[in-house]
């Protein structure tokens, strides 16, 4: 008898960020496979008598490969078990989603997608601005700081990464957005155009700063963090830095 998979996203951090649905699929899960960054309180929500996994990857961290994720979330699954994958931030976002749906696929297991709050919502959030601003930014646009190496990704569209007009998001960019940035400004993107660097959002370790995108590899390389760095830039916003 074969299971069933929920992709469950768990937001960024704060457990009461949780959607609902995301709870209740918490309860009434026999397995939780869990990243890092939805460890904690978040668990608490799951049952005492239910297995708990940790297969969280994390940059520069020893962490488990996709496939033994996947073939255990078959495994789990095929077990006539009622699973959670509980995936941080909103798991249709940078999270390596797409190969775990297609190992379910494969083996005939039947799951749904729960969503959440993604880490972009929640800085703009808690620096108290908009993602989009009516007249000048209009647009606005997710990209990953680094491709599957770990170096900046080489098929970037530079000319929209570029566009003054539009809101830009960079997720796991702290390593490689020196680089970025000198192709930013190479396309045209003004070095003063603001940044807001967002570390460890709706967590208790939850810092923001204010910088633009010229001085901003300096400050990047300068902190020591291992909280999840989060880069915006564009026409944002005169935000309030709770916290900074």
């Amino acid at each position: 008898m074969s299971g069933f998979v929920s992709f469950v996203s768990s937001g960024p951090g704060d457990p009461e960020l949780l959607t609902v649905k995301a709870v209740k699929r918490l309860e009434a899960a026999d397995a939780v496979l869990f990243d890092d960054l939805s460890s904690g309180p978040i668990l608490s929500h799951a049952r005492e008598d239910a297995d708990l996994v940790g297969v969280g990857k994390r940059a520069g961290r020893p962490s488990p490969k996709q496939d033994h994720v996947s073939r255990l979330l078959v495994d789990y699954a095929r077990s006539g078990l009622n699973v959670v994958r509980l995936k941080s931030g909103d798991s249709g976002v940078f999270g390596r989603l797409e190969e775990e749906m297609t190992a379910l696929r494969d083996a005939g297991i039947k799951f749904e997608i729960v969503p959440g709050v993604t880490a972009a919502s929640a800085a703009a959030a808690a620096a108290n601005i908009p993602l989009t601003r009516r007249l000048t930014a209009r647009r606005l646009q997710y990209i990953t700081g680094h491709d599957v190496t770990g170096g900046l990704p080489d098929n970037l569209n530079m000319a929209a990464l570029a566009d003054a007009d539009a809101t830009t998001v960079v997720y796991m960019g702290k390593r490689t957005f020196a680089g970025l940035s000198e192709k930013l400004m190479e396309a045209g993107l003004p070095e003063s155009t603001p940044a807001l660097v967002a570390l460890g959002v709706s967590t208790p370790e939850q810092s923001l700063h204010r910088h633009t995108v010229g001085e901003l590899p300096r400050l990047l390389r300068e902190m020591e963090t291992t909280a999840p760095v989060l880069i915006l830039y564009g026409p944002l916003a005169e935000p309030d830095l709770p916290g900074a």
